[in-house]
Protein backbone atom coordinates (compact mmCIF):
# COMPACT_ATOMS: atom_id res chain seq x y z
CA UNK A 1 0.00 0.00 0.00
CA UNK A 2 1.30 3.63 -1.02
CA UNK A 3 1.85 6.50 1.74
CA UNK A 4 -0.72 8.49 0.02
CA UNK A 5 -3.30 5.06 0.65
CA UNK A 6 -2.12 4.81 4.20
CA UNK A 7 -2.65 8.70 4.66
CA UNK A 8 -6.06 8.45 3.60
CA UNK A 9 -6.70 5.29 5.72
CA UNK A 10 -5.10 6.76 9.00
CA UNK A 11 -7.45 6.43 12.15
CA UNK A 12 -7.79 8.89 14.72
CA UNK A 13 -5.66 6.58 16.91
CA UNK A 14 -2.87 7.06 14.31
CA UNK A 15 -3.11 10.12 14.28
CA UNK A 16 -3.13 10.76 17.77
CA UNK A 17 0.21 8.83 18.19
CA UNK A 18 1.95 11.35 15.40
CA UNK A 19 0.76 14.04 17.69
CA UNK A 20 2.37 13.10 20.59
CA UNK A 21 5.62 12.54 19.22
CA UNK A 22 5.64 15.78 17.57
CA UNK A 23 4.91 17.21 20.58
CA UNK A 24 7.96 15.13 22.39
CA UNK A 25 10.00 16.32 19.96
CA UNK A 26 8.85 20.43 19.40
CA UNK A 27 6.43 21.52 21.88
CA UNK A 28 6.51 24.31 22.30
CA UNK A 29 5.13 25.87 18.52
CA UNK A 30 5.83 29.59 19.45
CA UNK A 31 9.49 28.04 20.86
CA UNK A 32 11.10 25.13 22.79
CA UNK A 33 9.94 24.27 26.13
CA UNK A 34 11.08 21.27 28.42
CA UNK A 35 7.93 18.87 28.68
CA UNK A 36 6.59 15.60 28.11
CA UNK A 37 3.64 14.09 26.81
CA UNK A 38 0.74 11.60 27.98
CA UNK A 39 -2.49 10.76 26.07
CA UNK A 40 -6.19 9.75 27.09
CA UNK A 41 -5.81 11.64 30.62
CA UNK A 42 -8.35 13.47 32.22
CA UNK A 43 -10.99 13.79 35.03
CA UNK A 44 -14.15 11.97 35.94
CA UNK A 45 -15.98 14.81 33.82
CA UNK A 46 -13.32 14.94 30.69
CA UNK A 47 -10.75 13.04 29.50
CA UNK A 48 -7.95 14.73 26.81
CA UNK A 49 -6.73 13.11 23.79
CA UNK A 50 -3.13 14.51 24.12
CA UNK A 51 -1.72 16.14 27.45
CA UNK A 52 1.48 18.24 27.27
CA UNK A 53 3.18 18.78 30.94
CA UNK A 54 5.52 22.07 30.82
CA UNK A 55 7.90 21.21 33.82
CA UNK A 56 10.65 23.24 35.27
CA UNK A 57 13.79 21.07 34.42
CA UNK A 58 15.64 21.37 37.75
CA UNK A 59 12.58 20.59 39.72
CA UNK A 60 11.79 18.07 37.38
CA UNK A 61 15.04 16.29 37.45
CA UNK A 62 14.59 16.34 41.65
CA UNK A 63 10.82 14.73 41.07
CA UNK A 64 12.43 12.13 38.63
CA UNK A 65 14.95 11.52 41.69
CA UNK A 66 12.27 11.21 44.09
CA UNK A 67 11.12 8.07 42.21
CA UNK A 68 10.37 7.16 38.50
CA UNK A 69 7.00 6.35 39.16
CA UNK A 70 3.91 8.45 38.90
CA UNK A 71 2.22 9.03 42.78
CA UNK A 72 -1.82 8.24 42.42
CA UNK A 73 -3.36 10.73 44.80
CA UNK A 74 -3.36 9.56 48.24
CA UNK A 75 0.73 9.02 48.00
CA UNK A 76 0.74 12.50 46.45
CA UNK A 77 -0.96 13.96 49.41
CA UNK A 78 1.67 11.79 52.37
CA UNK A 79 4.73 13.20 50.12
CA UNK A 80 3.84 16.56 49.32
CA UNK A 81 2.89 17.66 52.90
CA UNK A 82 5.58 15.25 54.85
CA UNK A 83 7.19 17.44 56.92
CA UNK A 84 11.13 18.36 57.79
CA UNK A 85 10.90 17.40 61.31
CA UNK A 86 9.07 14.28 62.39
CA UNK A 87 5.26 15.15 62.79
CA UNK A 88 2.16 13.83 63.41
CA UNK A 89 0.40 12.84 60.04
CA UNK A 90 -3.12 14.64 61.35
CA UNK A 91 -0.77 18.03 61.89
CA UNK A 92 1.37 17.63 58.33
CA UNK A 93 -1.28 17.02 56.11
CA UNK A 94 -4.31 19.33 55.35
CA UNK A 95 -7.67 17.42 56.67
CA UNK A 96 -8.86 15.40 53.39
CA UNK A 97 -12.49 15.11 52.22
CA UNK A 98 -12.70 11.56 53.94
CA UNK A 99 -12.04 9.92 57.33
CA UNK A 100 -8.21 10.51 58.51
CA UNK A 101 -8.33 6.33 59.09
CA UNK A 102 -8.17 6.17 55.06
CA UNK A 103 -4.61 8.49 55.01
CA UNK A 104 -2.73 5.90 57.55
CA UNK A 105 -2.57 3.58 54.58
CA UNK A 106 -0.75 5.90 52.67
CA UNK A 107 1.85 6.86 54.73
CA UNK A 108 2.99 3.03 55.79
CA UNK A 109 3.17 2.62 51.78
CA UNK A 110 5.11 5.71 50.98
CA UNK A 111 7.39 4.66 54.07
CA UNK A 112 7.80 0.96 51.89
CA UNK A 113 8.74 3.20 49.08
CA UNK A 114 11.30 4.54 50.40
CA UNK A 115 9.88 8.52 50.20
CA UNK A 116 9.03 8.78 53.57
CA UNK A 117 10.36 7.74 57.34
CA UNK A 118 7.43 6.85 59.63
CA UNK A 119 7.87 5.90 63.75
CA UNK A 120 5.16 5.31 66.63
CA UNK A 121 5.12 8.75 68.26
CA UNK A 122 4.36 9.84 71.48
CA UNK A 123 0.42 8.13 72.88
CA UNK A 124 1.38 5.87 70.12
CA UNK A 125 0.66 8.26 67.17
CA UNK A 126 1.96 7.66 63.43
CA UNK A 127 4.71 10.20 62.68
CA UNK A 128 6.57 10.79 59.75
CA UNK A 129 9.16 13.07 58.06
CA UNK A 130 10.38 13.72 54.21
CA UNK A 131 13.37 12.04 53.18
CA UNK A 132 13.25 14.95 50.35
CA UNK A 133 11.23 17.85 49.60
CA UNK A 134 8.57 17.39 47.30
CA UNK A 135 9.32 20.26 44.21
CA UNK A 136 6.87 22.49 42.34
CA UNK A 137 7.82 20.70 39.29
CA UNK A 138 4.81 21.52 37.41
CA UNK A 139 4.72 24.72 35.12
CA UNK A 140 2.31 24.24 32.62
CA UNK A 141 -0.43 21.81 31.81
CA UNK A 142 -2.35 21.76 27.81
CA UNK A 143 -4.49 19.71 26.61
CA UNK A 144 -4.83 18.43 22.80
CA UNK A 145 -7.88 17.07 20.84
CA UNK A 146 -7.09 15.71 18.06
CA UNK A 147 -9.10 15.49 14.66
CA UNK A 148 -7.22 14.39 11.86
CA UNK A 149 -10.83 15.21 9.23
CA UNK A 150 -11.95 18.35 11.13
CA UNK A 151 -15.19 18.50 8.94
CA UNK A 152 -18.26 20.51 10.76
CA UNK A 153 -19.95 17.36 11.89
CA UNK A 154 -16.49 16.85 13.85
CA UNK A 155 -16.62 20.24 14.75
CA UNK A 156 -20.14 20.32 15.86
CA UNK A 157 -19.12 17.12 18.39
CA UNK A 158 -16.38 18.74 19.76
CA UNK A 159 -17.85 22.73 20.58
CA UNK A 160 -19.50 21.23 23.39
CA UNK A 161 -16.82 19.21 25.63
CA UNK A 162 -14.36 22.58 24.40
CA UNK A 163 -16.29 25.01 25.55
CA UNK A 164 -16.29 23.52 28.78
CA UNK A 165 -12.33 22.98 29.06
CA UNK A 166 -12.32 27.17 28.23
CA UNK A 167 -14.79 27.69 31.14
CA UNK A 168 -13.40 24.84 33.32
CA UNK A 169 -9.61 26.07 32.57
CA UNK A 170 -8.40 23.06 34.40
CA UNK A 171 -5.86 23.40 31.32
CA UNK A 172 -3.43 26.49 30.60
CA UNK A 173 -4.28 26.18 26.99
CA UNK A 174 -6.61 23.80 25.20
CA UNK A 175 -5.79 22.60 21.12
CA UNK A 176 -7.13 20.91 17.95
CA UNK A 177 -4.75 18.80 16.01
CA UNK A 178 -6.24 18.43 12.59
CA UNK A 179 -4.41 16.56 9.36
CA UNK A 180 -3.12 19.76 7.27
CA UNK A 181 -4.76 19.96 3.65
CA UNK A 182 -3.00 21.67 1.66
CA UNK A 183 -5.66 23.65 0.69
CA UNK A 184 -5.39 27.88 0.90
CA UNK A 185 -8.00 28.06 3.80
CA UNK A 186 -7.34 25.21 6.15
CA UNK A 187 -11.60 23.81 6.38
CA UNK A 188 -10.86 23.75 10.32
CA UNK A 189 -10.05 27.81 10.16
CA UNK A 190 -14.30 28.06 8.87
CA UNK A 191 -15.37 25.52 11.61
CA UNK A 192 -17.15 26.90 14.75
CA UNK A 193 -14.95 26.31 17.90
CA UNK A 194 -14.23 28.42 20.49
CA UNK A 195 -11.74 31.59 19.67
CA UNK A 196 -10.09 30.82 23.31
CA UNK A 197 -9.08 27.09 21.31
CA UNK A 198 -5.84 27.02 19.10
CA UNK A 199 -5.71 25.60 15.83
CA UNK A 200 -2.66 22.92 14.67
CA UNK A 201 -2.26 21.68 11.99
CA UNK A 202 -0.22 18.46 11.52
CA UNK A 203 1.88 16.78 8.78
CA UNK A 204 3.96 14.02 9.04
CA UNK A 205 6.79 15.56 10.48
CA UNK A 206 5.96 19.35 11.38
CA UNK A 207 3.31 21.02 13.11
CA UNK A 208 2.19 25.02 12.03
CA UNK A 209 -0.28 27.12 14.23
CA UNK A 210 -3.28 27.88 12.17
CA UNK A 211 -4.65 29.86 14.96
CA UNK A 212 -3.37 30.63 17.98
CA UNK A 213 -5.04 30.04 21.99
CA UNK A 214 -6.12 32.32 24.51
CA UNK A 215 -3.96 31.54 27.49
CA UNK A 216 -6.85 30.36 30.03
CA UNK A 217 -6.34 31.21 34.09
CA UNK A 218 -6.88 27.87 36.10
CA UNK A 219 -8.24 28.96 39.38
CA UNK A 220 -6.02 27.79 42.78
CA UNK A 221 -8.33 25.74 44.05
CA UNK A 222 -7.46 23.67 41.22
CA UNK A 223 -4.33 22.89 42.21
CA UNK A 224 -4.04 19.77 43.36
CA UNK A 225 -6.29 18.06 40.96
CA UNK A 226 -3.85 19.71 38.31
CA UNK A 227 -1.04 18.06 39.92
CA UNK A 228 -2.32 14.87 40.44
CA UNK A 229 -3.49 14.95 36.47
CA UNK A 230 0.40 15.64 35.68
CA UNK A 231 1.56 12.40 38.08
CA UNK A 232 -0.76 10.45 36.34
CA UNK A 233 0.83 11.86 33.01
CA UNK A 234 4.40 11.14 33.94
CA UNK A 235 3.56 7.85 35.25
CA UNK A 236 1.68 6.59 32.04
CA UNK A 237 3.50 8.84 29.33
CA UNK A 238 1.90 8.02 25.89
CA UNK A 239 3.24 4.57 24.52
CA UNK A 240 1.74 2.81 27.05
CA UNK A 241 -1.05 1.49 24.20
CA UNK A 242 1.32 -1.45 23.97
CA UNK A 243 -0.09 -2.56 27.65
CA UNK A 244 -3.77 -3.44 25.40
CA UNK A 245 -2.45 -4.33 22.16
CA UNK A 246 -0.88 -8.11 21.19
CA UNK A 247 2.86 -7.17 20.32
CA UNK A 248 3.31 -10.74 20.45
CA UNK A 249 0.91 -11.51 17.15
CA UNK A 250 3.19 -12.09 14.72
CA UNK A 251 1.22 -9.38 12.54
CA UNK A 252 1.91 -7.17 15.04
CA UNK A 253 3.96 -3.91 13.30
CA UNK A 254 5.86 -0.67 14.34
CA UNK A 255 5.46 1.12 11.36
CA UNK A 256 7.49 4.84 10.51
CA UNK A 257 4.98 7.39 10.09
CA UNK A 258 7.52 10.45 9.76
CA UNK A 259 9.22 10.45 13.49
CA UNK A 260 6.57 8.46 15.26
CA UNK A 261 6.18 4.20 15.72
CA UNK A 262 2.74 3.85 14.93
CA UNK A 263 1.26 0.08 15.02
CA UNK A 264 0.31 -1.55 11.77
CA UNK A 265 -1.02 -4.60 10.95
CA UNK A 266 -0.10 -6.92 8.19
CA UNK A 267 -2.96 -8.92 8.09
CA UNK A 268 -5.54 -6.17 7.78
CA UNK A 269 -3.07 -3.97 5.87
CA UNK A 270 -3.76 -0.83 8.21
CA UNK A 271 -2.85 0.89 11.27
CA UNK A 272 -5.19 -0.69 13.85
CA UNK A 273 -6.86 0.92 16.75
CA UNK A 274 -6.15 -0.70 20.57
CA UNK A 275 -10.12 -1.94 19.91
CA UNK A 276 -9.13 -3.37 17.25
CA UNK A 277 -5.76 -5.26 18.24
CA UNK A 278 -7.25 -6.93 20.86
CA UNK A 279 -7.63 -10.77 21.99
CA UNK A 280 -10.72 -11.44 20.28
CA UNK A 281 -9.16 -10.43 16.72
CA UNK A 282 -9.81 -12.82 13.99
CA UNK A 283 -6.05 -12.29 12.38
CA UNK A 284 -4.34 -13.22 15.92
CA UNK A 285 -1.68 -15.55 15.38
CA UNK A 286 0.91 -16.12 18.16
CA UNK A 287 4.80 -15.74 17.51
CA UNK A 288 6.17 -18.99 16.56
CA UNK A 289 8.19 -20.42 19.18
CA UNK A 290 11.22 -20.11 16.79
CA UNK A 291 11.35 -16.10 16.89
CA UNK A 292 11.65 -16.33 20.67
CA UNK A 293 15.11 -18.35 20.65
CA UNK A 294 16.37 -17.23 16.91
CA UNK A 295 18.72 -14.07 17.91
CA UNK A 296 16.13 -12.48 20.52
CA UNK A 297 16.39 -13.37 24.34
CA UNK A 298 15.33 -16.26 25.94
CA UNK A 299 12.77 -14.67 27.63
CA UNK A 300 10.98 -13.12 24.71
CA UNK A 301 10.87 -12.36 20.87
CA UNK A 302 9.64 -9.39 18.86
CA UNK A 303 6.51 -8.26 21.10
CA UNK A 304 8.77 -7.87 23.77
CA UNK A 305 11.61 -6.16 21.66
CA UNK A 306 9.03 -3.78 20.84
CA UNK A 307 7.77 -3.28 24.78
CA UNK A 308 11.62 -2.74 25.22
CA UNK A 309 12.00 -0.48 22.67
CA UNK A 310 9.03 2.09 23.62
CA UNK A 311 10.00 2.08 27.13
CA UNK A 312 14.04 2.81 26.21
CA UNK A 313 12.02 5.45 23.97
CA UNK A 314 10.11 6.92 27.00
CA UNK A 315 12.97 6.98 29.33
CA UNK A 316 15.49 8.97 26.42
CA UNK A 317 12.67 11.59 26.48
CA UNK A 318 12.32 12.25 29.94
CA UNK A 319 16.03 12.88 30.39
CA UNK A 320 15.77 15.44 27.48
CA UNK A 321 13.36 17.16 30.05
CA UNK A 322 16.08 18.27 32.73
CA UNK A 323 18.78 20.32 32.88
CA UNK A 324 21.53 20.27 30.75
CA UNK A 325 19.45 19.01 28.01
CA UNK A 326 18.83 20.13 24.28
CA UNK A 327 14.92 21.18 25.51
CA UNK A 328 15.98 22.70 28.52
Amino acid sequence: MSDAADRDRDPEFAFELRVCRWAERAWHPDGPRPAFVARQLGTRQRRWDTVVVEVDPEAFAARRALSTDGFDSDLLRVVRHAPAEWTWYRDAIPEPDFPWRHVVPAVHRAAGLGLVEKRRGSRNRVEYRRTAPYPDWVERVVAIENKPDLDASAARALADQLEHDVSRALADEVWVATEVTGRRVEPALLEDLPVEVGILGVDDDSAEVLWHPSSLSPVSEDARRRLVLAERAYDRGWRNYVDTMRPDCRQFELDRRGRALVPRCAAKDCYQSQRECAHSCPSFEPEPPAWRMNGWPIEGGPGKGVRRILEARRERERDRAEPGSENA
